[in-house]
């Protein structure tokens, strides 16, 4: 599992604890329709963007494990979501470390840069 930057993948957050596998990393195999490989830190304007568009990321949801989520919140995002949102200017930062590069098939390495935010070790 390889970052953007092609280095080993860090962990996106486990608390919530976040992921297609719910292990803390944005990894993604064949089963992953939605490509979730974009660690990102969710704004409220995020979150209402992702509402709009009928994915609702706020509301709980026990039976799938999904405690929803909450502004400062780091979450795998789809890959197209994440695009969807930066083309309408509501994108959130972007945690490139735990980024998988699968991430690249998807959107531009030039928007994620600039959408950075360093991870705490």
């Amino acid at each position: 599992m390889n970052n953007i930057f092609g280095e080993p993948l860090k962990s996106c957050c486990t608390k919530p604890l976040t992921g297609y596998f719910r292990d803390g990393y944005c990894r993604t195999d064949e089963e992953d329709n939605g490509r979730h490989v974009v660690c990102a830190i969710v704004t409220t304007e995020f979150l209402e963007f992702s509402k709009s568009r009928g994915n609702d990321l706020i509301t709980p949801m026990p039976g799938y494990n999904f405690p929803g989520l909450k502004p400062g919140d780091k979450w795998c995002l789809c890959a197209l979501r994440w695009k969807e949102a930066f083309d309408a200017g509501y994108a959130p930062k972007v945690v490139l470390e735990a980024t998988d590069e699968k991430a690249l098939d998807y959107i531009a390495i030039e928007d994620l840069i600039s959408y950075a935010e360093k991870i705490n070790d």
